[in-house]
């Protein structure tokens, strides 16, 4: 075989790993968010009396399993539910001012959802309805998706770090690739604290609760990619970014929550790194850290422990392949040399 054709076999076997990101990264993207729609979102309809109750069952037989439809006595038991997170909107009936009482930074698309099914049903009583939003956003982050991008600036600087410190630091002591591991991801939040903050402010307050979320998430996903590496080399980057973009992402309820996505991406969202850092943040930010945030916060605790029991299991694997020192005594040493003498 002629030196080219080995050269082109080696360049063809290369590119079957950008062709199988590009797959990869297609049929995340295009499942989770081409078409979105509601699956058991919950809304509420506030009020008592037989009116309240037929507009709720109506909704249910015309929803299906779109929306999970309930009623709520009054306003404030709306509002707090809706504070923690357990409620999308109420929908507040009346033949002249039909009221929604929402909260945007819990989710925009979900509230988008909402305002248009309970504007249809409004409009059925000829009223426009009015629109109660809990949280409103700051001018710096109108749609709710600035945290979405930070997690995704704070994963490229974190999985684009194993690269180096798992392959060109692949010689170094493992407890020195964990020492850069934490500080590579320290200088990762860090950066991105700035941009969320000093940069762009749309972070106006918490700044070093952000910064304490970005650290663990973004060692989780370093130290993660850097035991992978030993044993993925350079198929590392596919899985990495099958854990922290393909999947990660997708299920992160930055853009869509559970409720506008299929089940798969849905069920993932319970537990996968990117929702802990997406709704912990948005927890900590506009809802007092009363909304799931010890849940968030477990979330990635749990994924950076797996990070670093990773390393310390990979750096035991290292150790146990590294042959053995030869160690001589003292008498075989000195019988070498006496050996050596008579010879001579």
């Amino acid at each position: 075989m002629s030196a080219e054709r080995v050269v082109l076999r080696k360049v063809l076997t290369h590119l079957l790993l950008p062709l199988l990101m590009c797959l990869g990264m297609g049929l995340a993207y295009e499942s989770a968010f081409h078409a979105p729609s509601p699956h058991h979102m919950k809304v509420a309809v506030v009020g008592s009396g037989p009116q309240v109750d037929v507009l709720a069952q109506t909704l249910k037989d015309k929803a299906g399993d779109a929306l999970e439809v309930t009623t709520l006595p009054t306003a404030d038991a709306a509002r707090a539910q809706i504070m923690d997170r357990t409620l999308v909107a109420a929908y507040t009936p009346s033949p002249t001012q039909p009221s929604l009482m929402v909260a945007t930074a819990s989710s925009a698309t979900d509230v988008e959802v909402a305002q248009k099914v309970f504007t249809q049903v409004a409009a059925l009583q000829h009223a426009p309805v009015a629109v109660d939003d809990l949280t409103p956003m700051p001018s710096e982050d109108p749609t709710n998706q600035a945290l979405f991008f930070l997690l995704v600036a704070i994963s490229i600087g974190s999985y684009g770090s194993v690269a180096v410190i798992g392959g060109a630091g692949e010689a170094l002591r493992m407890r020195t690739r964990a020492a850069l591991a934490l500080g590579v991801s320290f200088a990762v939040a860090a950066i991105g604290t700035a941009l969320a903050g000093p940069v762009f402010h749309f972070v106006h307050h918490d700044l070093a609760g952000i910064f304490g979320l970005a650290w663990v998430y973004s060692f989780a996903v370093v130290a993660i990619g850097t035991a992978l590496h030993r044993f993925l080399g350079r198929w590392t980057t596919l899985g990495t970014m099958l854990l922290f973009v393909m999947l990660n992402f997708t299920t992160s309820g930055g853009i869509y929550r559970p409720d506008l996505q299929n089940g798969f991406f849905g069920s993932l969202h319970s537990f996968w790194i990117g929702s802990g850092f997406v709704e912990g943040s948005r927890s900590m930010l506009y809802f007092d850290g009363r909304a799931g945030f010890a849940t968030d916060l477990w979330i990635l605790v749990g994924w950076a422990l797996t990070g670093a029991a990773a390393l310390a299991l990979t750096g035991l694997f290292e150790r146990r392949r590294r042959p053995a020192p030869v160690v001589e005594s003292t008498q075989d040493a000195a019988e070498e040399r006496e050996e050596a003498a008579l010879a001579v």
